[in-house]
């Protein structure tokens, strides 16, 4: 099995990022102040900034994460159909508020709020003849009214995201020191902002703060833990209270190991494409 080759529309068709669009064969993607065009084939990668980048982890050992992971027949089935999925490494503060405005919606409305959120508070930006908005830096989100937030889209999520930015400006979440500490503690550390719960934290955590332990639990997920894992992780007629998220995590960890958020990602593709769901 090719493990090194990305698989860029299985990439950023996996519910990772939202500030993605295809324009012919080319994918134009924000990630923070810098903007990517990524083609397939040939495999091309290009930066607005013009800076290094392992925008799709390639430095992680992509063979021994697969081997790793693969604990059982459906992981390994996962695996083989959507070869060269991979993690994206995303700039942690639009990772930060796209998870906070991916609350109780779908994929179509958190990317129409982020995209009025880059164009109301971003920076226009020329790359390869086309007009981008960057990503709004925290100070900028900090300080917008409510009633601007409100105006692109957010709606109860718009003081959420006032406040999670105003954390970022006073240091109560800094994005370095969360990325050096310990899963836990980093998550306690998210989840006292307000909007933030265990599966957003655990979406911030795996996608920009380099925790691969994490593996967020949505309704998705949580579907398919009952369909295939409900005897090994004991989900009879269970409902997913905080609590129960946090016990059914350890055991998650302790079954797929140390990239179970690997696993997670190869599972939440497959169950949505067997839903015939749409993506970016």
């Amino acid at each position: 099995m090719r493990t090194s080759r990305i698989n860029i529309d299985y990439t950023i068709n996996s519910g990772q990022v939202f500030l993605w669009e295809k324009i012919d064969k080319n994918w134009y993607g924000i990630n923070g102040k810098e903007i990517f065009c990524i083609r397939q084939n040939p495999f091309k990668l290009s930066s607005s900034t013009k800076k290094s980048s392992d925008l799709f982890r390639q430095t992680d050992n992509v063979e021994k994460i697969l081997k790793n992971i693969s604990k059982d027949e459906i992981v390994r089935a996962s695996t083989k159909k959507f070869q060269g999925l991979r993690l994206i490494r995303q700039n942690p503060f639009q990772c930060y508020i796209s998870f906070i405005c991916s609350s109780n919606t779908n994929i179509k409305n958190i990317k129409q709020m982020l995209q009025k959120l880059c164009k109301k508070f971003g920076r226009q930006v020329k790359f390869e003849e086309k007009y981008f908005f960057t990503f709004p830096d925290p100070q900028t989100l900090a300080n917008a009214s409510l009633r601007d937030l409100l105006s692109c889209g957010l709606g109860f999520r718009a003081k959420s995201v006032k406040k999670a930015s105003k954390d970022v400006i006073v240091k109560k979440v800094d994005f370095d020191h969360l990325k050096k500490i310990d899963y836990i503690t980093a998550k306690e550390t998210l989840k006292s902002v307000r909007g933030i719960g265990n599966k957003i934290a655990d979406c911030i955590l795996l996608f920009s703060l380099e925790k691969l332990e994490a593996f967020p639990i949505d309704r998705w997920t949580w579907r398919i833990l009952k369909k295939y894992y409900s005897e090994k992780f004991e989900l009879q007629n269970k409902t997913l209270t905080e609590k129960k998220y946090e016990e059914i995590h350890e055991k998650i960890v302790e079954y797929f190991g140390p990239y179970a958020g690997y696993a997670q990602q190869f599972l939440f593709k497959m169950e949505r494409d067997l839903n015939q769901k749409k993506w970016l």
